[in-house]
């Protein structure tokens, strides 16, 4: 649980340290900006999943954990535990971020982020992520963290809502009035189409590889 936390933490540093530090260097170039805050993200993703995933899996996603509990992988109680670990890695990677770069610590975003091609956007890129992690697994399980990083960092530009991807970081994007921001009352239908594409992954992986098994 204190990796997850740690972890979690880490990565909504990189994500809403480099949309600050993107914003202020890009001189308004929204193309530019989105290009280095999904480098640092992808590239955070591919270390953190490298260093914890031997001791927590290294899941740092609500819908991950989600996902894993549903293949009875981990416990409802670890579970439960994970995702507290991850809610609070993340409000506490956010402020640390603030500080980082001299901005106040208490914020709420005013970024509108609704709509539905947004939530299908949402769903697609959770499910994306649970198949790029169950199918890398089952298959190459030492690529999963250059995979999972290369899936969010091209997930950023294909998917109409900058592909969030997880509970725990559209929480946390919520109290930070920056690049990476998303008003608070737009979060649930985020969170919401999030869980659903886990799901969906999680029973698309067990269908598929379930088939091939039986061949």
């Amino acid at each position: 649980m204190i990796a997850e936390g740690v972890g979690t933490a880490f990565l909504l540093a990189a994500i809403v340290g480099s949309g600050i530090m993107a914003e202020r260097l890009s001189g308004g170039n929204i193309a530019l900006a989105l290009l280095c805050n999904s480098t640092a993200t992808g590239a955070i993703l591919v270390v953190l999943i490298a260093v914890f995933g031997q001791i927590s899996g290294a899941h740092l996603n609500p819908a991950v954990t989600l996902a894993v509990a549903v293949k009875h992988e981990i416990g409802t109680a670890v579970a439960i535990g994970y995702v507290l670990a991850q809610v609070v890695g993340a409000v506490v990677g956010t402020w640390a971020a603030h500080v980082m770069f001299d901005e106040s610590v208490l914020q709420v975003s005013t970024t509108a982020r609704a709509g539905y091609g947004l939530w299908l956007a949402e769903a697609l890129a959770t499910f994306g992520l649970i198949l790029t992690i169950f199918g890398t697994r089952r298959w190459k399980a030492d690529m999963v963290p250059l995979t999972v990083g290369l899936y969010i960092a091209s997930a950023y530009w294909f998917t109409a809502s900058t592909s969030f991807a997880n509970p725990a970081v559209t929480i946390a994007r919520t109290i930070t009035n920056s690049f990476a921001g998303i008003h608070p009352a737009h979060a649930p239908a985020f969170i919401v189409s999030q869980l659903i594409g886990a799901l969906a992954g999680a029973l698309f992986c067990w269908f598929i590889f379930a088939t091939r098994a039986r061949k």
